[in-house]
């Protein structure tokens, strides 16, 4: 039986959050869109000013995945809550229970840390990732839509 570990991110675990990223998109269909850099990451992650956090999933003491998550905030709740950006477990290593180990670990984050709520996006054609989250109790918000803005288009909305 395989032994899981989970820990938090380190400065040593960047080139492997990296590599998991790169992974992640592949897997979305969207390789292109990763313009992350190992500066990008140390900086956001570890820097003077960390915006986010990461749990780094081993599997027999190997990184097998990843769930980086920040803090966003309710207006109506009065209270931050927690974003879960990614959630990643390697193809091979799915269904031994690091997504689920993963995932427990940052609802527990977000239940100590007293927020009213843990949010993520999931891809629509993503029925594995899906019906694991609602197998976890997630309810999907269908009667919210999510918008973005991005390059010149966020340059023209910020002129």
């Amino acid at each position: 039986m395989a032994s899981i570990t989970l820990r938090p991110a380190a400065p040593r675990d960047i080139g492997t959050i990296l590599g998991f990223i790169r992974e992640l998109a592949e897997y979305e269909r969207a390789p292109q869109d990763v313009v992350a850099t190992p500066e990008s990451l140390h900086e956001h992650l570890f820097g003077h000013t960390p915006a986010c956090e990461a749990i780094i999933g081993e599997i027999d003491g190997e990184p097998r995945g990843f769930a980086l998550y920040f803090h966003n905030f309710s207006t109506w709740k009065g209270k931050p809550g927690l974003y879960l950006e990614d959630l990643y477990v390697q193809p091979a290593c799915r269904g031994a229970g690091l997504g689920k180990a993963l995932f427990r670990r940052v609802a527990r984050v977000a239940s100590e840390r007293g927020c009213p709520r843990l949010e993520w996006a999931v891809l629509d054609w993503n029925t594995p990732a899906i019906d694991f989250y609602r197998s976890m109790g997630a309810a999907a918000m269908d009667d919210w839509t999510v918008y973005r803005l991005t390059g010149d288009a966020l340059a023209r909305a910020g002129a």
